[in-house]
């Protein structure tokens, strides 16, 4: 059972809950102390953290499930579990079925509006799997969906969009938008063999490093633009600029003729951008609160 626990934790690569996780907590701060001038319940912060853990398992499962024979073709993902035959489909589409059932439960539990915009999330998770196959925006797309983190948050508090929200959302939509382009470039030959779309297999790698650089100077627009909304204070500032140092050294150490440091540029710094920019904004807010 433990084995087995394992490989399904590898197969929705658990630790990268640590992108979205930080700014689904950040929108519910964010949302409770600008329209209640109060932080959110410790049970609110409960049913974020299982839907987030819902949302995400259901979507890595059902893009391990729909990508499995391209899996299985590319030697980087080859020895994922479904591929190398750890566990089945079947046994991959009872655990979304599972993760579903919990993102209903959670979902039933916060705000009315999140039970009635649930469709729309579930379409967008599943919908992202086929992105690849006709569009090499499929990296805003990825954004789109997994910047629903953040957004859920705040409505899940405040059962109501505004534009504070928003520029939120657009935020942290070009901020995944941006590193998931820089980790495309890994797969460009493969995506152009088998005919999938991504913006390095389109435009080639140099361009598609520029792309990400301007998806991230528009998260760094998005970020200045919270503290103008808000009442948020240098604190959050001295969070922001941490975040953009982080984004500049990423894009310092991957060149186009230099991808080895990749993995350091898409999964540590950018985890380490989401809980910063968390933890400065925490510290504002219950300093501001207090």
């Amino acid at each position: 059972m433990w084995r087995k626990t394992k490989i399904f934790l590898e197969m929705i690569k658990i630790e990268h809950t640590l992108f979205a996780l930080p700014f689904a907590f950040m929108g519910a701060l964010l949302g409770s102390v600008v329209k209640f001038h109060h932080l959110p319940h410790w049970s609110q912060i409960g049913w974020i953290l299982l839907a987030m853990i819902g949302a995400r398992s259901a979507a890595m499962g059902l893009n391990r499930v729909i990508d499995k024979v391209f899996d299985a073709k590319n030697p980087r993902t080859s020895m994922r579990a479904i591929p190398a035959g750890l566990i089945s489909s079947m046994e991959a589409i009872i655990f979304i079925i599972i993760s579903m059932v919990v993102l209903f439960w959670a979902a039933a539990n916060l705000s009315p509006i999140c039970v009635k915009l649930l469709p729309i999330a579930v379409f967008l998770l599943v919908f992202y799997s086929y992105t690849k196959r006709f569009t090499w925006a499929c990296h805003l797309y990825l954004g789109m969906t997994v910047a629903l983190a953040p957004l859920g948050g705040w409505v899940a508090v405040t059962n109501e969009f505004s534009w504070t929200a928003f520029v939120f959302y657009v935020a942290i939509v070009f901020w995944l938008a941006g590193f998931d382009t820089i980790y495309a470039t890994q797969d460009v030959d493969f995506d152009r063999k088998e005919g999938l779309h991504s913006i390095p297999a389109r435009f080639g790698i140099p361009n598609a490093l520029r792309i990400a650089r301007w998806f991230h100077l528009v998260t760094a627009a998005g970020f200045i633009g919270l503290f103008f909304l808000t009442n948020l204070s240098w604190v959050y500032l001295a969070g922001i600029l941490i975040a953009y140092a982080l984004l500049m050294y990423e894009h310092f150490i991957v060149k186009p003729t230099d991808l080895t440091r990749l993995n350091t540029a898409f999964f540590t710094l950018n985890s380490t951008l989401s809980i910063v920019v968390f933890v400065f904004t925490l510290i504002d807010l219950v300093v501001f609160a207090g």
